[in-house]
């Protein structure tokens, strides 16, 4: 098993994060996006909120790419629809090359 963790924050806007909290519950969130989760080949994926930052902790198969998901997520219309409507949300990181949104975080600690 393979563990990510990736950042990116949302717009300082009470209301806006508050509109993003209510997307990810379980009784809205698109059920396309889950299945895609699920399908390939993550295990598991939480999102933790502190404020406006988001960090995202991906649990995966071993043979997990984030390359792949990331091209199989540019041909599939309902990913696209989601992420754009995720996008009115979100805001990149000061270190975020254009286009890029969540940035993978890079492990500087483990017991």
């Amino acid at each position: 098993m393979k563990t990510y963790c990736l950042a990116l924050d949302l717009k300082d806007d009470p209301a806006l994060i508050a509109e993003y909290i209510w997307y990810h519950q379980p009784a809205v969130i698109w059920p396309e996006v889950v299945d895609n989760i699920k399908g390939q080949g993550i295990l598991s994926e939480e999102i933790f909120l502190l404020g406006t930052r988001l960090v995202m902790v991906l649990r995966t198969t071993d043979n997990f790419s984030l390359e792949e998901k990331a091209a199989i997520d540019r041909v599939n219309a309902k990913m696209q629809a989601w992420e754009e409507l995720m996008w009115k949300y979100q805001q990149p990181l000061s270190q975020a090359k254009p286009g890029e949104k969540w940035i993978l975080m890079e492990k500087i600690f483990e017991v």
